[in-house]
């Protein structure tokens, strides 16, 4: 069923495709994948997605209104690549589908190493200076990323990464985990070394009950002695 013309022309409505498509297609960021589904998503609400997959196609070679929305796809597509992913991308002519499909096969294309890079970056992983939150917030995005590149992580493996780079406060809590069964999950692993992040707080922290008992102490003998009824003793000269 052929799109209504009136449809189409809202395309040319979008005069800032970064308000619509808020991220920038770039190959150290690893974010292909949320790149495509949010550019898909945009060309089909705009009724536009037949210039990325081929289904819309011009008339004939004089047909200018496809010619034009061609264009304004370009355009969109340029408009959300990285200054490198650009200038690697770019090439005169073509249609938009050409352009699309050099950006795929970049990514596509370094499949492998991406993921070999990634797997030595998530087995490298330390907590450092981190809280367990960031710490596991960083393992899991780097997993999700392999699981991008079709090299996903189990979960037995990803708890192990998760205690190796833990430092030794930790020791008990991941002797807990290790010798847990059945072995937990990564959510189950993270909520019991928060816990134990959370204890480790409260222990470290300074007592004041010492300090307090010995004030206490002083002040009470200073009141007792303001207010001590025997008389003093007088001297004669």
């Amino acid at each position: 069923m052929a799109v209504p013309p009136a449809n189409l022309e809202r395309a040319f409505g979008v005069t800032n495709i970064k308000s619509h498509i808020p991220l920038i297609l770039d190959l150290d960021d690893h974010n292909y994948d949320a790149w495509r589904e949010l550019f898909l998503t945009h060309c089909l609400t705009f009724d536009v997605l037949g210039h990325i997959d081929g289904t819309l196609l011009p008339a004939n070679a004089n047909d200018t209104a496809w010619f034009k929305r061609d264009g304004l796809v370009k355009l969109w597509i340029y408009g959300t690549l990285a200054p490198d992913l650009f200038r690697s991308s770019f090439e005169t002519g073509g249609t938009s589908r050409d352009v699309w499909r050099r950006v795929e096969n970049q990514f596509r294309n370094n499949k492998e190493a991406r993921a070999i890079q990634l797997d030595a970056e998530l087995r490298s992983q330390e907590i450092g200076d981190r809280t367990i939150q960031e710490y596991c917030q960083k393992i899991k995005s780097l997993a999700n990323l392999l699981t991008n590149v079709d090299a996903p992580v189990n979960e037995r493996t990803l708890v192990t990464y998760l205690l190796n780079g833990l430092n030794e406060k930790f020791d008990y809590i991941i002797n807990v985990i290790k010798h847990k069964e059945p072995f937990p999950t990564f959510e189950v692993a993270k909520s019991m070394l928060e816990l134990e992040e959370t204890r480790l707080k409260k222990s470290t922290r300074p007592s004041s009950t010492h300090s307090d008992h010995s004030s206490s102490n002083t002040a009470l003998t200073v009141a007792v002695t303001s207010s001590d009824p025997r008389p003093q003793q007088q001297h004669n000269q």
